[in-house]
């Protein structure tokens, strides 16, 4: 059995060499043929550096090497077109996420019961404001979002090949891959890890915020509908309230005056107009990313065990990972 481990790079020279020899020593217990994926999504520092003198002495590793920073997300699902194992164990590098846990994956994907196995903590990590966003979030994601997704997910998890196959066929272009992984389907089951603090979050309470807006934005059509909704409802009681003061006037003759009550009544209808407006505008720029068509990444670089240092420059992630019955190659 091949196992494939995919990762990514960004700000990781402190920790690739640690991951390297604890990533490889628990595939090597567990599959007689293993290789590391190694994206490097851009880093400022020398990861790639790094990555690459491990490279030059293990023949399994293959580095990425993207042209720019395009995102985790992105480089997660870049990193997962290049994986040619039977498995797929996807982790973070920066060690947060305990390398030797594949036992454990491996072990509740021995029952045979899953094409995916993917990791969730007993509650965030963290102090009261990343707890307090994150509870934000999954609360609005219930509320609003057309599919919930597991709380308090981990980037580990151990998938099939044809899970893999079938998450990288997506095209979309925004997305947060929380939601991917859920609506790709197959058997999907979790564990318990473990997730330490070794660093701060890079995420702060903006790209939280930016995050919540993006999955609803491409994720859910519910919010569309609440929209009109709310719209409806208010002009069936505006036109609930002019009838009113309509039949009023005509039968006692007291008329409607104040012009406070004009003001409200404007900055209201003015607020949710502009609501309404916001939203659909939001959906049209999701709209018009996904109409582009932009390269997914940019792949300058695939540094591999024969010596070779391909560049793919004009080669996007469908492209790479459409199957033979849509008429292109892996």
């Amino acid at each position: 059995m091949k196992l494939s481990i995919v990762t990514t790079l960004y700000r990781s020279a402190a920790n690739i060499d640690e991951f390297y020899r604890r990533a490889m020593r628990a595939a090597e217990a567990i599959a007689d043929d293993v290789e590391l994926v190694i994206v490097n999504d851009g880093s400022p520092d020398n990861s790639v550096d790094l990555a690459l003198v491990l490279q030059r002495k293990d023949p399994r590793i293959i580095v990425v090497d993207l042209s720019r920073n395009f995102g985790h997300y992105k480089a997660m699902m870049t990193g997962l077109s290049y994986a040619t194992g039977e498995l797929v164990f996807l982790i973070d590098s920066d060690l947060e996420e305990k390398p030797e846990d594949l036992a454990l994956f491996h072990q509740r994907f021995a029952q045979d019961d899953s094409d995916v196995v993917y990791g969730i903590q007993h509650a965030r990590r963290g102090g009261f404001v990343e707890r307090t966003t994150g509870a934000m979030f999954f609360a609005l994601v219930d509320a609003l979002a057309d599919r919930p997704i597991p709380r308090n997910l981990v980037t580990a998890r151990l998938m099939t090949a044809d899970y893999v196959k079938a998450l990288v066929r997506h095209r979309d272009r925004e997305f947060v891959i929380a939601d991917l992984w859920q609506v790709t389907g197959f058997r999907q089951n979790w564990i318990v890890v473990e997730k330490l603090s070794r660093t701060a979050s890079t995420y702060s309470i903006w790209k939280r915020i930016d995050l919540a807006v993006t999955y609803l934005t491409t994720s859910s059509t519910r919010l569309l509908y609440l929209a009109f909704y709310l719209g409806l409802s208010i002009f069936a009681i505006s036109l609930g309230i002019i009838a009113y003061y309509l039949a009023r006037y005509l039968a006692s003759g007291v008329g409607v005056s104040g012009y406070t009550s004009q003001i409200i009544s404007i900055w209201f209808l003015g607020g949710l107009i502009t609501l309404i407006l916001g939203i659909l505008g939001i959906y049209m720029a999701k709209i018009l990313a996904e109409t582009k068509r932009r390269p997914y990444t940019v792949v300058r670089r695939v540094h591999r065990a024969d010596g070779s240092a391909a560049a793919v420059p004009n080669l996007t992630l469908v492209e790479r990972t459409a199957p033979a019955d849509m008429g292109t190659q892996r």
